[in-house]
């Protein structure tokens, strides 16, 4: 409630994010150095894939990306990313739908933080940071290759803690990501 009330200051954006209850709260976000620091590959359009509070789609904006469309299939994070999107004035760059995984068309830059842990999320606040049967992880690698225009990018940002957990091998995820048809190139 309070961080929903007073929002998280995030010096990547040089502002503030308001989580919803239930939408996972970027309190540590290193990872968004990440997506502040890589090179875009345009900065016409992006695709924000799960995006939740709408930190990345807004980070996009704050760089230079001209449009940028976030999904997600949770109503309490299309009502969050929603809100921030509006309390940030970047209604216009960003365009907030409810569906899953993918909106229809392509992008040179699709963007994507899914939840780590491959396991069932017990409560409202885990859905955010579960992810039952990598669903969510193994549709993103397995469709953003027909959503990714020619020469275009997927960031995936993940964090290795499944790994680390021996909930999911590294050359398990490796494997996933080569039959979507994609390199890591980084």
């Amino acid at each position: 409630y309070e961080w929903r009330k007073n929002g998280l200051m995030l010096e990547q954006l040089g502002t503030k994010i308001h989580p919803h209850y239930g939408v996972f709260a970027p309190i540590r976000n290193e990872y968004l150095d990440l997506v502040a620091e890589a090179p875009l590959p345009s900065t016409k359009l992006a695709f924000d894939i799960g995006t939740g509070t709408g930190v990345l789609a807004a980070l996009l904006v704050r760089r230079g990306m001209a449009k940028v469309v976030a999904t997600d299939t949770d109503a309490r994070a299309i009502a969050c990313a929603t809100d921030n999107v509006d309390r940030l004035g970047l209604a216009k760059q960003i365009s907030v739908i409810q569906t899953d995984l993918f909106p229809p068309g392509r992008a040179p830059l699709i963007a994507c933080n899914p939840p780590w842990i491959p396991a069932q999320p017990s409560s409202r606040l885990e859905h955010a940071v579960y992810d039952t049967d990598s669903r969510m992880l193994c549709g993103f690698l397995n469709g953003v290759g027909a959503h990714l225009e020619a020469g275009g990018e997927a960031w995936l940002v993940l964090s290795d803690i499944a790994e680390h957990l021996g909930l999911r091998s590294r050359d398990e995820l490796l494997a996933w990501i080569s039959h979507g048809g994609l390199r890591v190139l980084g």
